[in-house]
């Protein structure tokens, strides 16, 4: 590691750890709504914005500490990256909830659960790595699992896909379907761009 010579404000790592765990609420919050009826969704989706909310509150209590922060614990760009690549993975999740409710979709194919499943994994183990950029120690395990998820991602998207394509002979419900997909699906991608970024901090900071 580099030795440094100047003090660093050391909030960041909680800041940036208490929004990734707005985004495991956020995970469990839409898993819970697939296995909901109808009439329970739209309970479930308030539940869902009000954690998106508090997401949001949490990246612009970052970015408002790093206009008056003069050093920073790595690159502010980083910070500022990190905290709002964050914040779109639960915006992208909060979206799916909401259209879910929107569209009036009785029911979703039973991969959609996997794929949600998926989703909860990357955000548990995001909560899990965003401490460890404390001492950028024992990180690389967590983007090497993070890419092999959102590359399971990927292959149970292109399988919803043409599932439903086979499947779903209503094309308004198929638009409707693939839009609520194809969310999930960036929210996978989304992970994936958070673990891209600290992998390329922690190559800075070795």
């Amino acid at each position: 590691m580099r030795l440094r010579l100047t003090p660093r404000d050391t909030t960041y790592f909680d800041m940036l750890a208490t929004l990734a765990q707005h985004n495991v609420a956020g995970a469990s919050l839409l898993a819970e709504l697939l296995g909901a009826s109808r009439p329970e969704r739209e309970a479930i989706v308030e539940r869902l914005s009000e954690t998106e909310h508090l997401a949001d509150d949490a990246t612009h209590s970052i970015m408002r500490r790093l206009n008056q922060t003069f050093v920073t614990p790595f690159d502010r760009d980083d910070i500022y990256g990190l905290a709002s690549a964050l914040d779109d993975c639960m915006d992208f999740m909060e979206e799916a909830g909401d259209l879910i409710v929107l569209y009036k979709v009785d029911e979703l194919p039973l991969r959609v659960s996997e794929l949600v499943q998926v989703l909860q994994r990357c955000a548990e183990l995001t909560a899990e790595a965003m401490p460890r950029l404390r001492s950028m120690d024992q990180l690389q395990d967590y983007w090497v699992e993070i890419n092999r998820l959102e590359n399971q991602g990927d292959k149970l998207h292109r399988k919803l896909i043409a599932q439903m394509f086979d499947e779903v002979t209503d094309p308004v419900l198929l638009i409707k379907l693939k839009e609520i997909v194809d969310t999930l699906e960036e929210a996978a991608d989304a992970f994936e761009r958070v673990a891209n970024m600290v992998e390329t901090i922690a190559l800075k900071e070795s």
